[in-house]
């Protein structure tokens, strides 16, 4: 039986969107609650050690003293940073340690950390975020359930899993940095707050996934058309007039205006130059890099993104395969 790993962000869910949207706070204790149901299903079809990442609030310890579990349950040796670093230091451990599905509690930005960590581990990812399109909302107990058959080979990966995209950012010295869902250049000179929630200042905007019912700024690019996870096909806008205008929840109870000069498509493996005039990227809704030189970057859509645990079909393939049934011979 393989190990499994999990990753609860205790930031995750109480970002400035709050206060200048109308997005719920996750509180940690609900953390707590949710991680406890994934150490019972976990449990349940036989697993027998948990590796996590230590965190300020101790969410997955004070779960493991809620629940009447015998697993090993084992903090990552690291020195915390309470950053996001910290997601990304602890998924590559684990895949130093060939721990076999990852667990991954948090939003958009901490399911990127992690990713940053290991593109190779199966990823279970929970909604705990603010703006989730990558993390799925789910009851954890089936969720627990359905990453320990994925650790232990029980579902293969190929009835398990699907590849995911996801967006390179390229310099002259290779990949810097990635994006799950969106990229977003941005005018002006400081990260600040981190959270972008403003349409204003982008100048433009790349996906790897849209979808109409998505919320953030994905939701732009899926009033337009969709892309699923494992398309080989992005989306590239340029934002301002001359062309058209999209409107879209770009935050929980925030919706927004857009105008649109310019749509194209992207293809896997081809870098896009980012245009004149930006200062910052946004990955994934938050602000993470400062351009020296923006005419020396590109966005670039790759197929080689994380593998993602389909709930469903790990749990349709344990049907198939009866394994939760016994019939009695006659």
């Amino acid at each position: 039986m393989a190990d499994v790993g999990i990753i609860a962000n205790p930031v995750s869910g109480k970002d400035i969107r709050r206060l200048v949207a109308y997005g719920s706070v996750f509180d940690n204790q609900e953390k707590v609650r949710i991680v406890r149901r994934l150490l019972i299903g976990l449990e349940a079809v036989g697993t027998r050690r948990v590796f996590y990442m230590p965190d300020s609030y101790a969410i997955v310890e004070r779960a493991r003293r809620g629940c009447a579990v015998s697993m090993d349950v084992v903090p990552v040796p690291m020195r915390l940073r309470d950053t996001q670093d910290d997601s990304t230091e602890a998924a590559r451990w684990m895949a130093s340690h060939d721990v076999g599905c990852l667990i991954v509690l948090g939003g958009d930005g901490t399911c990127r950390a992690a990713a940053k960590g290991s593109r190779e581990i199966p990823m279970l990812a929970l909604s705990t975020g603010t703006n989730n399109v990558f993390p799925s909302l789910m009851e954890a107990t089936v969720g627990g359930i359905a990453a320990g058959l994925t650790a232990s080979g029980r579902i293969s990966l190929e009835k398990a899993c699907t590849r995911s995209s996801c967006l390179e950012i390229v310099g002259d010295d290779g990949v810097l940095d990635l994006a799950l869902v969106d990229v977003a250049a941005v005018r002006g000179g400081f990260v600040g707050s981190k959270a972008l929630w403003d349409v204003e200042p982008i100048s433009e905007l790349f996906f790897s996934r849209c979808s109409p019912e998505s919320i953030g700024l994905s939701a732009v690019g899926g009033q337009i058309m969709t892309i699923h996870p494992e398309d080989p096909l992005g989306l590239h806008l340029v934002l301002g007039p001359g062309g058209f205008q999209v409107t879209a929840p770009i935050a929980p109870g925030l919706v927004r205006r857009v105008s649109v000069n310019r749509c194209e498509t992207m293809a896997p493996e081809t870098p896009l130059p980012l245009g004149p005039g930006s200062h910052i990227l946004a990955l994934d809704g938050e602000r993470e890099v400062e351009l020296k030189d923006p005419s020396r970057i590109s966005v670039r859509l790759s197929p080689h993104g994380p593998l993602v645990v389909c709930v469903s079909k790990v749990m349709g393939a344990a049907q198939d395969m009866g394994l939760f049934v016994e019939r009695k011979r006659p």
